[in-house]
């Protein structure tokens, strides 16, 4: 099967995306704290593992659960479909937090903050390759490519006129100083289709190895870049060379030799990271958090409180039952696919599938909850029960 024939599998799917708008939500930020990320490690990329594969770089996102940055190392996408490129995310400085902007897949690369993350993103665009003709064509001056394996190269050298730097951030004190140009702006409203769910598995996986820590690794993690997303270890994997710049850790960190004043966490408590919601990044039904029951109705009427209980019941039942469902459904997926031995491309459609589903079921059991308790809302609070 070409590299024509497997990208245009997943048209259907994306399809779905696309006309439901989702573009919209991709620009939005996904997550703000008042500490700004280390600066990017120096690495080496490792070698183009094939034809369609797109290079995501790495970047620095941050765990609540540890309050601390964590690397997600760069690594190499098939494109999931045909003409698309990866605009990398980005930490931005906004009024007096750091907010991160998730990258997305899309015709034009569009506005990353004008960070320098090398291998062709070099802050405007990307110099790494080109579309021609349904295949993808690797400019080897900034990427590694093995000719012996993929044919469709050319060498353009690139000049690039920005300060070389390793900040990893937009704006604030010590950012990068570039804002948007007109045709950043334009690519940002064309279709879009979020990362793939190999890729959050990727992110996933990052954040859940100590080692890419921040406070562990100083800012040079011995996983700096994979060949494919979720290789942590084997052939291929590249470790740091040295950190972007000498790690300092936060200043409001428990336990910091440094002073704990943090003057504008003080001065917008609201900006603390532990009151900001998390981003949705569940990919399957066993990645949700487990379902809360709602509190207990008090309306001050036991047999009205008797009633909405049970409908509480009910729901809450209804819907754990359809969460076991989907992951049942999902497993059954992948057992299916462990049998035909699938191959990436169908192992990406299929996951980006599962994605939707349990962002969708998640959606659905909010919008449950929230008709539910509408409709409970207690006409009669403060009347004695008769």
């Amino acid at each position: 099967m070409n590299l024509i024939s497997m990208l245009s599998i997943r048209r259907v799917m994306f399809t779905l995306v696309l006309l439901a708008g989702a573009h919209a939500a991709f620009a939005q930020v996904g997550i703000a704290i008042t500490i700004a990320p280390p600066a990017l490690p120096v690495y080496v990329q490792p070698a183009c593992p094939g034809d369609g594969y797109i290079w995501t770089p790495g970047y620095w996102a941050y765990d609540y659960d540890n309050d601390d940055y964590y690397w997600v190392p760069g690594t190499w996408v098939l494109a999931p479909e045909i003409g698309f490129f990866w605009t990398p995310g980005y930490w931005g400085w906004e009024s007096d937090r750091f907010i991160f902007h998730e990258g997305y897949w899309g015709p034009q690369v569009g506005f990353y903050g004008g960070i320098n993350y090398g291998f062709g993103y070099f802050g405007d665009g990307y110099a790494g390759g080109r579309w021609e003709n349904g295949h993808f064509f690797y400019n080897r001056s900034v990427t590694n490519v093995n000719v012996t394996r993929i044919h469709n190269v050319y060498n353009t050298t690139v000049i690039n006129n920005t300060t070389v730097t390793r900040v990893s951030y937009n704006g604030g004190n010590g950012g990068i100083d570039r804002r948007p140009t007109p045709q950043e702006e334009a690519a940002a409203r064309e279709r879009h289709v979020p990362p793939l769910a190999i890729q959050t598995q990727h992110m996933q996986a990052a954040r859940n190895d100590p080692k890419l820590r921040a406070s562990i690794n100083h800012g040079k993690p011995p996983v700096a870049a994979t060949p494919r997303p979720g290789a942590f270890s084997g052939h291929g994997v590249v470790k740091a060379k040295e950190a972007g710049a000498p790690y300092r850790p936060p200043a409001n960190r428990p336990g910091s030799a440094h002073a704990p004043n943090n003057t504008a966490a003080a001065a917008h408590p609201e900006s603390n990271n532990n009151n900001v919601p998390r981003p949705p990044n569940a990919v399957h039904a066993r990645d949700l958090p487990p379902a809360t029951r709602p509190p207990a109705p008090n309306t001050g009427n036991p047999k009205v409180d008797q009633k909405y209980q049970k409908q509480q019941d009910k729901l809450f039942a209804k819907q754990e039952q359809e969460r076991q469902k989907l992951q049942q459904k999902q497993d059954q997926d992948h057992q299916r696919l462990a049998q035909q031995k699938a191959n990436e491309a169908r192992q990406q459609q299929v996951e980006q599938k599962h994605q939707q589903q349990t962002q969708q079921l998640e959606q659905r059991h909010a919008a449950q909850q929230q008709k539910l308790q509408t409709r409970q809302q207690p006409v009669n609070r403060g009347r004695p029960p008769k």
